[in-house]
């Protein structure tokens, strides 16, 4: 038998015979590798770790520690409460049952008259646990199109009969452990005995397909663990998770709000939310005019006749709020769902020359996206947010050191908010549909190269995904992992040889010749939102003190220091120090108990003593009393914390 050459991702490469298994390579190695492989990247696919290779290969060995791990996991472990539910409500029939962020869910549909309840998650989680430890093994089986088809009509599975419409003959896979088949590409881990921890998370309604207008099945959510202790601490961290929930810190913080009346999806900010709001907007302000931006305004709605020259219409019309209609015949305008179009009308607006460019175009715009109902999620999922958004027009020679600045100016903002764990996703196009993107070839891998050049350039540490690019050009999407470990795409870069080509964008080169500019779009918080709502969980509301709406809580001991305790804030005031006097008719516990509820930096407490020494007495939030002080002291610590940002 021939051998074959495996290269691993340190650049070892070792000899096996042909049809080796990555579980094989794994005990090559060591015992311990081998009992902890759930599949293997062979040449950048997803295989089980125990199909056969039979040609040279690269190959990357996937434990519980990579995503990809995780993933074949929690998607095998949907399979299994595919298993558990057959086998107690038989006749069951099956949607689709993806991994998620965190887990699993199955789409099913019961048989008729049988309804799920949380008071049946046990049960269910017990049938998972006792299948779980068979040990199946997963077996992969390729299947024609008609045996396949055959094979759900016996079993009166429409849903899967419907997905088999859109497949392949040659190209479909069945994958059986124990007693339960599915339709399915995989891959999937080597038995059932590597899920040892089962949680049955919740339960939900989801149209089939996504679309209303069909059946509405039942979704269960489930999350399993190689371990019982890792589920243990999974169930700790979420209920750290509900505790920094920024929807419960925005109310009791008194950030933002939402009203029925006002419409789903619409957040309204408070006085103390829009005091954080603008100080994020001023601080990179300041940045940007450091860097050379320009200062832009835009509508808040545009014509139609924008979005279908850029492409937007086409791509996500149907994401899109529906146009409006004028008195005027044929006029239709829609709510701005991004800026870019906007931007380069601006640059359109007169004659450029390559000695003005790079032209960087910056705005704090807000845009409008129609977001289905059930998807809607805090300030994380809305249909009205503000990007802060800019656009730089560029000659190609200047791509790479415009591209790097705002790398670096990214990672400013990640580095004054305290997000220190992040990973660059080098977004790139699925070069097996490009039917999805606008533009030559030529130009793409011109921008893909050059992304992957100066990532590597800034000494990113990157992913990259297929499929995962914009329309129009590769991107950068900074993935930041929060205080409990979650990971959130914030700051984004991207490329952009298409819409000034769309837009017919031109400048006058040293040749006198026109030319086209590249276009490099970016938003380091992303949207305001959806940063808020990530930077309020990641503090757990503990904002930094430059960015805290109430920096200080003056509160007197009783009314009669209510004078000197104005004198305080006025001075404070002046000292550009934001906060409130507490004048309320109550316990100076019950004050600096609510100061604590809203967590207010510094709660200064003033009564006889310190009105005769002309002190104040000072307590930090979460750690308490920090003795007396003269105000000229604590204004001077106050301002060297400030002065770390």
């Amino acid at each position: 038998m021939s051998n074959i050459k495996i290269t691993l991702p340190d650049g070892t490469i070792r000899e096996y015979p042909k049809g080796t298994t990555s579980i094989q390579i794994a005990q090559s190695i060591s015992e311990g590798l081998m009992r902890n492989v759930l599949a293997a990247k062979v040449n950048g696919e997803i295989w089980d770790a125990n199909r056969p290779i039979e040609n040279d290969a690269n190959v990357q060995l996937l434990t519980w520690k990579d995503t990809e791990g995780k993933n074949t996991f929690w998607h095998s472990s949907a399979h299994l409460l595919a298993e558990a539910i057959e086998s107690i409500y038989p006749k069951t029939k099956f949607g689709i049952g993806p991994a998620i962020e965190t887990g699993f869910y199955y789409d099913i549909e019961l048989p008729e008259g049988k309804m799920l309840s949380q008071d049946d998650f046990i049960e269910i989680e017990k049938k998972m646990l006792e299948l779980a430890r068979t040990k199946s093994e997963y077996i992969r089986k390729s299947v024609s199109k008609n045996d396949a088809i055959s094979y759900f009509t016996e079993k009166g599975d429409n849903y899967k009969l419907e997905l088999l419409e859109g497949l392949e003959d040659g190209k479909i896979t069945f994958y059986t452990q124990g007693n339960f088949t599915d339709l399915c590409r995989g891959p999937h881990i080597p038995n059932t005995g590597f899920i040892k921890a089962v949680k049955i998370m919740n339960l939900a309604g989801a149209y089939w397909r996504g679309d209303v207008t069909r059946k509405q099945l039942t979704r269960l959510y489930a999350v399993t663990f190689p371990q019982d202790k890792e589920l243990k601490e999974y169930l700790v961290l979420l209920e750290e998770a509900k505790k920094r929930d920024h929807r419960k810190l925005g109310k009791e913080l008194e950030l933002f709000t939402f009203s029925e009346k006002v419409g789903a999806g619409l957040p309204l900010w408070l006085p103390k939310g829009t005091l954080l709001r603008e100080r994020l907007e001023q601080f990179l302000r300041k940045a940007q005019v450091k860097a050379g931006y320009l200062p832009v305004i835009t509508p808040h709605i545009g014509s139609k006749k924008l979005y279908i020259t850029s492409g937007h219409w086409e791509k996500y019309g149907k994401d899109s709020f529906q146009p409006i209609h004028t008195p005027e015949e044929g006029e239709e305008f829609m709510l701005k769902p991004m800026n870019c179009p906007h931007h380069c009308e601006i640059y359109a607006s007169k004659p450029r020359s390559y000695k003005e460019l790079p032209l960087r175009l910056a705005e704090f715009g807000t845009v409008y996206r129609y977001e289905q109902s059930g998807e809607l999620h805090g300030l994380t999922r809305v249909r009205g947010f503000t990007q802060d958004d800019a656009h730089i027009f560029c000659r190609p020679d200047q791509v790479k050191d415009e591209f790097g600045k705002v790398i670096d100016l990214v990672l400013l903002v990640f580095k004054s908010l305290g997000f220190e764990d992040y990973t660059a996703q080098i977004s790139l196009r699925d070069p097996e549909n490009k039917t999805k993107y606008f533009g030559e070839d030529e130009d793409w891998e011109k921008a893909e190269s050059a992304i992957v050049e100066i990532a590597k350039e800034k000494g990113l540490r990157t992913v990259t995904e297929l499929g995962e690019s914009a329309f129009y050009g590769p991107k950068l999407d900074f993935m930041v992992k929060d205080a409990l470990g979650r990971k959130w795409q914030l700051g984004t870069v991207q490329l952009d040889y298409q819409l000034p080509d769309r837009f017919k964008l031109e400048y006058v080169g040293s040749d006198n010749k026109q030319h086209r500019p590249v276009m490099i779009h970016r938003a380091p918080f992303g949207s305001l939102e959806r940063f808020i709502a990530v930077l309020t969980e990641h503090c757990a509301g503990n904002f930094p003190l430059w960015l805290a709406p109430d920096q200080i809580a003056v509160l007197p001991v009783s009314e009669k220091y209510h004078e000197y305790a104005k004198s305080i804030h006025t001075i404070l005031e002046e000292a550009d120090i934001r906060g409130f006097l507490d004048e309320r008719d109550e316990k100076i516990q019950r004050k600096i108990r609510d100061a604590e509820v809203k967590k207010i930096p510094f709660m200064l407490i003033v009564g006889e003593k310190e009105e005769e020494s002309n002190t104040i007495s000072v307590r930090e939030h979460g750690q308490g009393d920090k003795g007396a002080s003269s105000l000229e002291d604590f204004i001077k610590m106050f301002q060297e914390k400030i002065k770390i940002h």
